[in-house]
């Protein structure tokens, strides 16, 4: 069940290194030209919240896992929704930082954060401690989602003529 575990705790940090690809040289160069608001984190947070939340994400979904007995029938629904939600995470950073699409980026971490919801609904039943280990994770959606909206609202894309 070792390898199992890590496994599971692995999976979601390797979006966030490829992510960290894309933002590292973003995070240099347009991110500082955009209009924040002033509440938001500092660049230096970023990294470390998303080792936290992709390990507690990544255990969570061992948890579902194991007591479903492993990909079973009953897992479709838990599993399904966390693997959609774990693909919409990985695609928001290439939204937003690889095409500085501001405004896709915001519809698609409102679809991000709603179907964490969904995920942790499911596994309530399944596992207790698994969708606590997701709070940490939809609350800082919630703030990022924030965050996105304040940033789109302050940044018009330019008009096309």
């Amino acid at each position: 069940m070792w390898a199992q575990m890590l496994g599971f705790t692995a999976l979601p940090h390797l979006g966030g290194l490829s992510g960290s690809i894309i933002t590292r040289r973003e995070v240099k160069t347009w991110y500082p030209s955009l209009i924040k608001p002033a509440w938001g984190p500092p660049n230096s947070a970023f990294p470390v919240v998303w080792m936290g939340l992709y390990t507690g994400m990544g255990y969570a979904s061992y948890l579902v896992w194991k007591e479903l007995g492993g990909f079973t029938q009953d897992a479709v629904v838990p599993l399904g929704l966390y693997g959609l939600q774990l693909a919409l995470n990985w695609a928001w950073t290439p939204i937003f930082f690889g095409a500085h699409s501001i405004k896709l980026a915001l519809i698609e971490i409102v679809i991000l954060t709603g179907t964490v919801g969904a995920t942790m609904v499911s596994w309530y039943p399944i596992s207790c401690p698994a969708t606590l280990l997701m709070v940490p994770y939809l609350a800082w959606l919630c703030l990022a989602t924030c965050l996105n909206y304040c940033i789109w609202r302050d940044n018009p894309e330019p008009k096309c003529d």
